[in-house]
C-alpha cells in the first residue's frame, strides 16, 4: 500500500506545482493585457495632444474637451497604479508608476483651480513623458513572451 501511496503523493504534487506555474503565466498575461492597453491610451493621447492644445487655445469648447481628457487620463493613472503585478513584472510596473506619477504631476502642475493653463501644459515635459511611456511596450512585449 505504501508502494501506491508515494507515487499518488508525487503525481499530486506535480499537478499542485503545475497549477501554479499556470496561475503565474495567466496572472502575467492579465498584466501585460492591463499594461499594454494603459500604454496604448497614451499613445493614442500623444498622437491627437498637439492638435488638442491647438484647438484648445483658440475655442472654449475643445479647451473643456482636453481638461476633461487629461481627467480621464489621470483617473487612469490612479487605477493603473493599484494594480498588482505578478513577481516577474514588478520591476516594469515600478517603471510605468513612476512614469505615471511624472504624467500626472505634470497634469496637476498645468491646472489652476481646476482650470487648465495651456501655457503651463505647452511648457511642460508632458510629450516627453508620454514618449517614454510608449517606448516601455518592448519591456512588455518580453514579459508576454
Amino acid at each position: 500500500m505504501r508502494k501506491l501511496f508515494i507515487p499518488i503523493i508525487l503525481l499530486f504534487s506535480f499537478f499542485l506545482s503545475g497549477c501554479s506555474l499556470l496561475g503565474e503565466v495567466n496572472s502575467t498575461l492579465q498584466y501585460v493585457n492591463k499594461a499594454t492597453e494603459h500604454i496604448n491610451k497614451w499613445q493614442d493621447f500623444g498622437q491627437v495632444a498637439p492638435q488638442m492644445v491647438k484647438d484648445a487655445a483658440i475655442n472654449a469648447e475643445a479647451k473643456n474637451e482636453l481638461e476633461a481628457e487629461l481627467k480621464s487620463l489621470s483617473d487612469a493613472i490612479d487605477e493603473f497604479n493599484e494594480t498588482e503585478p505578478p513577481a516577474i513584472a514588478k520591476g516594469v510596473h515600478q517603471q510605468l508608476v513612476e512614469k505615471n506619477e511624472e504624467i500626472k504631476h505634470v497634469i496637476e502642475n498645468s491646472m489652476i483651480n481646476g482650470e487648465l493653463t495651456l501655457e503651463k501644459l505647452q511648457d511642460s515635459e508632458l510629450f516627453t513623458l508620454i514618449n517614454e511611456v510608449t517606448t516601455m511596450m518592448n519591456l512588455l512585449e518580453e514579459l508576454g513572451q
